[in-house]
């Protein structure tokens, strides 16, 4: 059977991942990053949705296939990731496809990957990019789904932008074996952690891969750009006992400072697992508050944040700018550099989980400060309140179930279709 040559290259590819790149001793690379983006299986189809299926005005059918590709750990050493691969098919089988890298945001269950055609952000992926003429990768970080690295960098820009970047060629690479045409244009797009992620990937890829990968656009939804100011703040976040547990975990594992000793940080009964928790073999969010590993929802943000850490530890993280965590929090803050590509910040101003005035709005402010001229900022928070408020206003009462409700769900459902919207009208501009 006679191949193209550009499939012969990606088999080729595959071979030598395969067998450890063809160099070094004992199988492995001499070279870690010498074949970033192979394949380390052929990619396997998951399931397909048709284009009615989708609706949101879908004219494709998408096929989702699985990858497992070679990309570094934090420290450099050859590790892999997951990711899912959507393929416009049908009626837009043979066209030519835009890709769009895609991080997604915070999860907790380490077995989740997004090559499932059951998973929500999946399925907003579908509907929203593939089923409308884009090759979507969605990335599952290291330390998820069929990742072997020891854990998950949390919030660590460089191995979340290198992750994406390698998700990019793997990508690439499952296309050419699957016979589908993209076009070599290239957008990326996250959601809250993938926002970060996305953010911190246009930047390498600008800095670093230019000439490798022509990116004419970022769009970045409710990210959690200015992490430095987040925590000086001290400000009360929903979903704090997930997401400061994870942050200050994972950068004792990547950085070894954070604390000296876990107890030094942590209250019992959560210092005794609080190092291996994150993310959890089986359990979800639900599960980790109602089985009372983390404080549970009947408590305020505050009152979580009290409950799990050291109040010395806290209250030092916030005044001490020399803190270790204040250090690595500038180290992975995404501010003083200057994006060429069309570049998009979306959020809602009422986000209880990741505030636009602390981030969104710092990061557009950074941006006007040097004259940059390529980046947009939306607010779709009147949006929200005409669609989920009463008369276009959010419930005004703390107490009330409605209240409690309105802003459980404004940075999980709300926010995310509409910032995605978004996102697509400034892609279709430059596709």
């Amino acid at each position: 059977m006679h191949l193209p040559s550009s499939c012969l290259a990606v088999l080729v590819t595959f071979a030598l991942a395969a067998c450890g790149g063809g160099g070094g001793s004992g199988g492995g690379p001499a070279d870690p990053t010498a074949t970033r983006g192979a394949l380390l299986e052929p990619p396997v189809q998951v399931g397909t949705s048709t284009a009615t299926a989708l609706g949101n005005g879908a004219r494709c059918d998408v096929r989702v296939l699985a990858l497992n590709y070679r990309t570094p750990g934090v420290d450099g050493a050859a590790s892999n990731a997951s990711a899912a691969l959507l393929l416009p098919a049908g009626a837009c089988a043979a066209q030519s496809h835009p890709l769009v890298a895609y991080a997604r945001s915070t999860e907790v269950n380490r077995a989740r990957t997004l090559a499932d055609t059951a998973d929500r952000e999946t399925a907003m992926l579908a509907a929203t990019y593939a089923g409308h003429g884009y090759a979507v990768v969605a990335i599952d970080y290291l330390g998820f789904a069929k990742s072997t690295h020891a854990f998950h960098p949390y919030l660590h820009a460089d191995s979340e932008a290198t992750t994406l970047v390698d998700a990019i060629r793997a990508a690439r690479n499952a296309s050419a074996l699957q016979g589908a045409a993209l076009s070599g244009k290239v957008m990326l797009a996250g959601y809250s952690q993938g926002a970060h992620a996305s953010m911190a990937a246009q930047r390498q890829i600008e800095q670093s891969h230019a000439g490798e990968i022509n990116l004419v656009a970022g769009a970045h939804l409710a990210g959690p750009y200015n992490l430095s100011g987040l925590l000086a703040s001290g400000a009360d976040i929903t979903g704090v006992q997930y997401f400061l547990p994870f942050l200050v975990t994972s950068w004792q594992k990547i950085y070894g400072n954070a604390y000296a000793d876990v107890r030094q940080a942590f209250r019992d009964p959560y210092a005794a697992y609080i190092e291996s928790l994150l993310p959890h073999p089986t359990h979800t969010f639900e599960s980790l508050r109602t089985s009372g590993l983390l404080p549970g929802s009947d408590v305020s943000a505050r009152q979580a944040r009290d409950l799990l850490f050291q109040p010395a530890y806290l209250a030092a993280m916030q005044t001490d700018p020399a803190h270790p965590l204040r250090v690595a929090a500038r180290r992975n803050d995404l501010l003083g550099w200057s994006p060429r590509a069309r570049t998009l910040l979306c959020g809602g101003a009422a986000d209880p989980t990741v505030s636009p005035a602390l981030h969104q709005n710092v990061l557009k402010a950074d941006f006007d400060s040097r004259g940059v001229t390529t980046v947009s900022s939306v607010d779709v928070d009147a949006a929200i309140r005409a669609a989920h408020g009463t008369n276009g206003q959010a419930p005004a009462d703390p107490a009330s179930p409605a209240h409690a409700a309105y802003f459980a769900a404004y940075h999980t459902d709300f926010e995310p279709p509409l910032c995605h919207g978004q996102a697509r009208a400034l892609f279709d501009t430059l596709r």
